[in-house]
C-alpha cells in the first residue's frame, strides 16, 4: 500500500540546526530505502529563504502500522526535527507504475 508522508518542520530558531544534525541518518536510510522500493520518490520542501522547512515523500509499507513503525526510527522524528506529520493512503497513477519496484 502507497503512502504520501508529509512531514513539516518546527518554525522556532533552532529547527534547521536539528535538520540539519539529523540528516546524514535520514539521507542513508533514505538511500537503502529507495533500493529495496520502500521510498518511491522523496523531496525537501524549502520555505521563502530558500533553507529546508519539511520533507515530502512517497513510500510503499503493508500497512499504516508498518508506516508508523518506520517513523518510530525515522531520524527526523528522533530528532525531533518534524513537528507536524501526515500520513495519506494514496494510489499511484498507472502511468508512474514504473517507480514501483516489484518483488518476486
Amino acid at each position: 500500500m502507497h503512502f504520501i508522508i508529509i512531514g513539516k518542520d518546527g518554525n522556532d530558531e533552532e529547527a534547521l540546526d536539528r535538520r540539519m544534525a539529523a540528516r546524514e541518518g535520514h539521507m542513508a536510510y533514505s538511500e537503502l530505502a529507495a533500493k529495496t522500493g520502500e521510498q518511491l520518490i522523496a523531496a525537501a520542501m524549502l520555505g521563502a529563504d530558500g533553507n529546508m522547512n519539511g520533507s515530502i515523500m512517497i513510500v510503499e509499507f503493508d500497512d499504516i502500522d508498518g508506516v508508523k513503525a518506520w517513523l518510530d526510527t525515522e531520524s527526523y522524528i528522533t530528532g525531533n526535527v518534524w513537528q507536524n506529520i501526515q500520513i495519506i493512503p494514496c494510489k499511484i497513477a498507472p502511468a508512474f507504475q514504473h517507480l514501483i519496484k516489484k518483488t518476486a
